[in-house]
C-alpha cells in the first residue's frame, strides 16, 4: 500500500483524551501499513498488530460514547450505531477472512484498506461533528425497521440469484474503496419528476465469480459481455427489491451510468444517502446505496448515460478508460458550471475528477492521487491558498503539482502563495484551447524531464 496516515492538528475535536486515542489509532495503523509495505509474511506480526488495533478501537469507542452521553450530544444514538456496525459486523467479517486465508497478503491488505478508509472518514466527519466542527452525514436515513427490511430482501435475492449467503458488514457504508470495482448508477423517476437514485458497487471478483460463472466462463477480467450481463442483472435485482416497497412501482428507469471510483466517490459524497449497506457475499464485497428523492439536486450528475444506441460503444469506452494509463487531473472549483466545462475540455486526453470544495478535494486526493490539481483561487469558506496549504502539509500529498485557476492574476495574490510553490496560474478568461494547450505543455515538460 505504501502509505502512511499523517496526523494534523485540524483533525483534533478539542477533547484531549479523544484526540489522544485518535493519534494512537493512526500510529497503530501506520505500523501495520509499514509491515505490509515491507512484505512481512509473519502471521504473528499481523495477528498481534490487528489485536492491538482492535483493543484500542474498542476502548476508544466506549470512552467516546460515555463522553457523548455526558454532554447530551444530539447525534449520540446515530454515532453509537456507527460504532456498533464497525465493532460487531465490519471487524468480525474482516477477521474471519484473515483467519480463513491464514493472514494472506491479500486479506491483510483488504483489512487495512477497509479500516484505513473507515478511520479517516469517521475521524474527519463523525468525530469532528461531536465538537461542532463538522455536520454528521448520517442524517435523513430510512427508519431502522425499513433498513432491516431492505437488508433481508437483498440477502434473500443474493441467495436466490447467485446461491451466496450474504452478510451485512456495515449499515453505514461511507463509500470506502474495497478493491477493484465496478460502480453502477441507476436513476428512476416518476411522471411528476420525483427522482430516486441507486448506486451499486461490486468488487470485481464478485462479478467474475457469479455473473461470469453463470455465463459458463472462467474469465480473469471483465469484458464487454460480462459488464452488459451485470447491467441487466442489476436492473432485475432492483426491480425485485422495488416489489417489496409501496409506491416503488411508480418509479421507472430513466438513466443508467457506469462510474469510475472517483466519479462514484463524488456522486456518493454529493448527497447524504438514505440507505447505504455493505455486504460480504463470501465471493467479495457488494454495496447497495439509495439516495432519497428529496435530497437530490439537478444537474450535478457524473458519467455518461447509457442508451440502446450507445451501449456497446459506451461500455467499450468504459473498460478502455478503466485500464487506461491516462494522467489524472483533479479540478477543484465551487462552480459546478466551471467543473463541467473543464471536464468536457480535458477528458478526451485525461482522467478528470472534480471536487467542489477544499475538503472534497483532500478526500479525493487521499483516496486516489492525481497527477495534477487545477485549483480555483477564489472559493468560499476555504480559498485556494488555504487548500494548497493543506495539500503541502500532508506528507503524502505535498509534492502533487498544483496550478491555480483564477479570475485575476495580481502581484499580491501571487506573493501570498509563492512559498507554497504552485506550478503556475491559468486565467479563467483564457480561451478553452489555450487552457488545454497549457495543461498539455505542463505534462509534456514533465515527461521530458523524466526522460532526461
Amino acid at each position: 500500500m505504501g502509505n502512511q496516515l499523517v496526523w494534523q492538528d485540524r483533525y483534533n475535536i478539542g477533547v484531549e483524551f479523544i484526540d489522544r486515542e485518535h493519534r494512537k489509532l493512526f500510529g497503530i495503523m501506520n505500523k501495520l501499513l509499514a509491515a505490509v509495505e515491507r512484505g512481512d509474511n509473519s502471521q504473528w506480526i499481523y495477528q498481534e498488530g490487528i489485536k492491538y488495533f482492535k483493543g484500542h478501537a474498542m476502548k476508544h469507542f466506549a470512552e467516546e460514547e460515555v463522553y457523548m452521553a455526558s454532554i447530551g450530544y444530539p447525534g449520540f444514538e446515530t454515532h453509537r450505531r456507527l460504532h456498533d456496525n464497525f465493532r460487531r459486523k465490519t471487524l468480525p467479517a474482516l477477521e474471519r477472512e484473515l483467519e480463513m486465508t491464514n493472514y494472506s497478503q491479500e486479506a491483510v491488505s483488504h483489512f487495512m484498506g477497509v479500516c484505513v478508509g473507515w478511520l479517516i472518514g469517521h475521524t474527519m466527519t463523525e468525530d469532528r461533528a461531536i465538537g461542532g466542527k463538522m455536520t454528521s452525514k448520517w442524517v435523513g436515513l430510512l427508519p431502522e425497521e425499513e433498513q432491516e427490511a431492505m437488508k433481508e430482501v437483498i440477502k434473500q435475492l443474493v441467495f436466490e440469484l447467485f446461491g451466496l449467503k450474504a452478510k451485512v458488514i456495515s449499515s453505514h457504508y461511507g463509500g470506502e474503496k474495497f478493491g477493484k470495482g465496478i460502480y453502477y448508477h441507476l436513476v428512476y423517476a416518476t411522471s411528476q419528476g420525483d427522482r430516486w437514485e441507486i448506486i451499486m458497487a461490486f468488487e470485481e471478483k464478485v462479478l467474475l465469480n457469479t455473473v461470469g460463472r453463470m455465463m459458463g466462463g472462467a474469465a480473469e477480467e471483465l469484458d464487454t459481455m460480462m459488464v452488459n450481463a451485470t447491467r441487466y442483472t442489476a436492473q432485475q435485482f432492483v426491480n425485485r427489491i422495488k416489489e417489496h416497497f409501496p409506491n416503488a412501482d411508480l418509479y421507472e428507469l430513466k438513466e443508467e451510468k457506469l462510474l469510475t471510483y472517483d466519479q462514484f466517490s463524488m456522486e456518493f459524497g454529493r448527497e447524504h444517502p438514505q440507505c447505504s449497506l455493505l455486504f460480504d457475499t463470501g465471493e467479495g464485497y457488494f454495496a447497495y446505496c439509495v439516495i432519497a428523492p428529496h435530497l437530490l439536486q439537478e444537474g450535478l450528475g457524473v458519467g455518461t448515460a447509457i442508451t440502446p444506441e450507445n451501449a456497446i460503444s459506451e461500455i467499450g469506452e468504459y473498460l478502455k478508460k478503466k485500464e487506461a494509463a491516462q494522467k489524472k487531473i483533479l479540478v477543484v472549483d465551487d462552480s459546478a458550471v466551471m467543473c463541467q466545462a473543464m471536464k468536457e475540455l480535458l477528458e478526451g486526453d485525461y482522467q478528470v475528477v472534480t471536487a467542489n470544495s477544499g475538503i472534497a478535494a483532500i478526500r479525493s486526493m487521499t483516496l486516489n492521487r492525481p497527477d495534477l490539481v487545477l485549483l480555483d483561487y477564489e472559493m468560499p469558506v476555504c480559498d485556494g491558498r488555504q487548500v494548497l496549504e493543506m495539500i503541502r502539509s500532508e506528507v503524502e500529498l505535498a509534492n502533487i503539482p498544483v496550478i491555480f485557476l483564477t479570475g485575476r492574476v495580481d502581484r499580491e495574490s501571487i506573493e501570498k502563495v509563492k512559498a507554497l510553490k504552485p506550478e503556475g496560474y491559468l486565467v479563467k478568461s483564457l480561451k478553452p484551447a489555450e487552457i488545454k494547450k497549457n495543461v498539455d505543455f505542463f505534462f509534456a515538460q514533465r515527461a521530458a524531464g523524466q526522460k532526461a
